[in-house]
């Protein structure tokens, strides 16, 4: 079995601080993983004894549902956080989706090209 990872992609362009990103991001990894856990167990599992997590960055919303349809397309799992409007973005806004925790080529494919937030 390849290595497993999980990766967050974080929307850019809404200018969080950096505590709401990283509430956002931990939102996103606990969705995901499970997510995960559920419906790839085995996936879960080599997860679980390193939690390989990266965060990576989108510049809009546009870009962040293209990486979702990608996701989909290769049949990765996937998560998305919906902001509850509490602080500082409007309500219903998706900040972030989480792919994975999921097989290392896989995810590549989908979020390859994207940088490190």
């Amino acid at each position: 079995m390849s290595e497993i990872k999980q990766v967050i992609v974080v929307r850019t362009d809404l200018e969080m601080g950096k505590g709401k990103i990283a509430a956002q991001v931990g939102h996103a990894c606990v969705l995901g993983a499970e997510n995960v856990r559920k419906s790839h167990p085995e996936w879960f599992d080599k997860w679980w004894l390193g939690q390989e997590k990266i965060v990576l960055k989108v510049p809009g919303p546009k870009e962040l549902q293209e990486i979702k349809k990608h996701a989909i397309d290769l049949d990765l799992p996937w998560s998305e956080v919906t902001d509850a409007g509490h602080t500082q973005i409007a309500p219903g806004t998706t900040t972030c989706i989480s792919l994975g925790p999921g097989p290392e080529e896989k995810i590549n494919k989908v979020t390859g090209d994207l940088k490190l937030l």
